[in-house]
């Protein structure tokens, strides 16, 4: 599996170096920081993204990963991520790369109906923004359909889901209804 993730967490590698990059570019109009949880609601992952965080989890000692697990599993059915406790992530390490780029400033659509979002509790003191500073939302999520479609071909997982919660990817189930 490991080697299955690496294109995965090359592209990781890239998109947190851009965001330190951004982060460090808009400096304190960036207010995002640990324990800022208002972003943080229960998401779908790629089988990619599925994989790696369930491999991160693995990864841990085993009592570390049966008590996350355990907490996914109280968690699994609110509109929160059910990885987040005290308002900061479990496996915050491996999280999601939307997770990464919350709250920077992104841009997303097409022709005349493109939009450039951000947290508002950050930025609070711009009226414009240089472009180095914004992400491409599409050509990011480009990049990792590719990655994805790579990781699936490679894997030769042929049925799996196109998207999985986190619940689905750390216990393997849906959550209740």
């Amino acid at each position: 599996m490991e080697d299955l993730l690496n294109n995965y967490r090359h592209l990781v590698a890239r998109i947190d170096a851009l965001c330190h990059c951004i982060a460090e570019a808009l400096g304190e109009q960036i207010t995002c920081s640990g324990g800022c949880s208002a972003c943080c609601t229960s998401i779908t992952l790629f089988p990619v993204e599925a994989a790696a965080l369930a491999t991160a989890l693995d990864a841990l000692p085993e009592e570390d990963a049966d008590e996350i697990r355990r907490h996914v599993a109280e968690h699994a059915d609110g509109e929160r991520c059910p990885l987040l406790h005290n308002h900061l992530c479990l496996l915050y390490g491996a999280r999601p790369i939307i997770c990464r780029t919350h709250g920077l400033p992104i841009i997303y659509g097409t022709g005349e109906e493109r939009r450039i979002d951000y947290c508002p509790r950050n930025l609070t003191d711009s009226e414009s923004l240089p472009g180095s500073v914004i992400i491409d939302l599409d050509n990011l999520n480009s990049l990792l359909v590719a990655v994805n479609a790579l990781f699936l071909s490679k894997s030769e997982v042929f049925d799996s889901p196109e998207r999985l919660t986190i619940t689905e990817a750390l216990l393997g189930r849906t959550p209740r209804r």
